[in-house]
């Protein structure tokens, strides 16, 4: 399969490195704790997409066909939620052992430990089952066809923005947005200009216009 090209933060400052070699997407490098009752929604702030933090969930999202393209960008959409992480999945386990010698020990409990609302293959999945209620956004910018670092932090901004000013119109899950093709150096000789801006900003206008179309 083919390499799943680098990832680069939505945000200038942002130097961490995730997992796989992937740069986070977002203000955040390190995922909040996850709530009890919900480990993926309860630490997803809402009216905002949220990032995707975990390589495999681009790759999965890369994998599939893309849902639309311009002449330098392509957009992935996938229905499903993101995957826990591995810190999560260790807090999920342990959850279960606790609830199973919690109902082991309750009197008069009538109910199999097995039989539980939450059974230790659900909640120490490395996949959510429910279905996705919210936008999550990733951004692969490869530096072969962006190599300044004002422009990769441009276009990452421009994605971003494109994706909030469309979120009404498009189904929920995690969507995945490409540099496939580099700008033109000698149309665009600044790194970061308001013509690149412009002309960024109505490509992925038109790209998540028909994203959402299909």
């Amino acid at each position: 399969m083919r390499a799943v090209p680098r990832v680069a933060s939505a945000w200038p400052s942002d130097e961490a490195v995730g997992p796989g070699g992937f740069d986070i997407i977002g203000p955040a490098a390190v995922p909040p704790p996850l709530a009890p009752s919900d480990p993926v929604a309860g630490r997803m702030a809402t009216g905002h997409p949220q990032p995707i933090a975990q390589a495999a969930d681009f790759e999965r999202v890369l994998r599939t066909r893309s849902r639309g393209q311009t002449q330098h960008f392509a957009v992935h959409h996938l229905p499903d939620r993101p995957s826990l992480s591995a810190r999560a999945r260790r807090g999920a386990e342990r959850a279960v052992v606790v609830r199973k010698l919690s109902t082991a020990g309750a009197p008069g409990s009538d109910m199999p430990v097995d039989d539980s609302s939450v059974t230790a293959p659900a909640a120490a999945s490395n996949r959510v089952v429910a279905a996705p209620d919210r936008l999550w956004l990733g951004a692969v910018v490869p530096k072969r066809h962006a190599r300044r670092a004002v422009t990769r932090t441009l276009l990452k901004r421009q994605i971003r923005g494109a994706l909030e000013r469309h979120a009404a119109a498009l189904a929920p899950g995690l969507w995945v947005v490409r540099l496939r093709a580099p700008f033109d150096k000698a149309q665009f000789p600044s790194a970061a200009s308001d013509q690149l801006k412009r002309v960024a900003r109505a490509e992925l206008d038109a790209l998540f216009d028909a994203a959402a179309a299909r």
